[in-house]
């Protein structure tokens, strides 16, 4: 009786600290999202709710654009940026997964190791090169530029992929070789249709890297022309002191719908996104 007692006040415990932490975790989100719908242009840090209630910043935000606030074209160039980098980041990562898991080759274990001690490195370290790299080919405040620099390495993040890849049966890939099928049709038709769960989990982590980045967005879209910012070049352009007291609450609207369109696909693609992790995770 008394362990079964001592188990119980465990999970109370567990689940009251997993309460407070969600509690403090939430307060900002509600903040950002009722502070968007403020009348008040400016921040407001004397009251946690706004004092008048208004849709007019989102009104703003979407219909009337101006040098400062260009946020439909913002979103469309991120979300531009994003597919792109999403469909050549997804097929990186599933090849050399394939490859790592299914194909034998010399060298194979090393590369794999290299891969993984160079992931342990972050990516800042090669801003300066990546830029001057770029500068030279004449690719800077250009998306195509910024999309190379996301997809690049992607493959390098191959890790999760390939334990998913690890579950599933040689025999199958063995059968295909043995009726004449080249690794191309094997990849294709069989390791392809039985991996959703991953496919889900790298479309969406592939799509998530420049529509949340602002670093590398920032080094090479440096133009200064606005219509050619993303969002999230353009919507920290509007926390400067110049503009904060006229453009925080809009900016606070940007931040709200800019995160719809990525929970929206979680609630849909969540299923498939948590079978990903678990089952990448079965093996390395």
């Amino acid at each position: 009786m008394t362990g079964s007692k001592k188990k119980q006040r465990g999970i109370f415990l567990h689940n009251l600290l997993i309460a407070v932490l969600a509690f403090i975790w939430l307060i900002p989100i509600v903040w950002l999202v009722t502070t968007s719908f403020s009348a008040y242009s400016g921040m407001n840090t004397s009251t946690f709710f706004p004092q008048e209630w208004s849709l007019t910043h989102y009104k703003q935000l979407l219909f009337e654009t101006d040098t400062v606030q260009q946020f439909p074209q913002w979103f469309m160039n991120t979300f531009i940026i994003a597919c792109f980098t999403c469909v050549i980041s997804t097929a990186f990562v599933l090849m050399v997964a394939y490859a790592t898991s299914v194909m034998r080759f010399p060298m194979r274990k090393p590369l794999m190791n290299m891969a993984v001690i160079l992931n342990l490195f972050p990516g800042m370290l090669a801003m300066i090169a990546v830029y001057f790299t770029l500068k030279s080919f004449n690719l800077t405040n250009s998306y195509a530029g910024l999309i190379m620099v996301y997809s690049a390495s992607s493959g390098l993040g191959y890790l999760i992929a390939k334990g998913f890849f690890d579950t599933i049966p040689r025999a199958l890939c063995e059968s295909a070789r043995i009726d004449g099928c080249n690794e191309a049709r094997i990849f294709t038709n069989i390791i392809i249709p039985m991996s959703r769960p991953i496919i889900v989990y790298t479309v969406i982590s592939s799509f998530l890297t420049p529509w949340m980045d602002f670093v590398y967005a920032k080094m090479i879209l440096n133009s200064g022309i606005s219509s050619k910012y993303t969002v999230a070049i353009g919507l920290y352009k509007m926390l400067d002191k110049s503009l904060i007291n006229s453009y925080f609450t809009i900016f606070c609207c940007g931040g709200v719908l800019v995160s719809i369109p990525i929970s929206i696909l979680f609630m849909i693609m969540q299923k498939f996104y948590v079978e990903g992790i678990t089952g990448g995770a079965v093996k390395g």
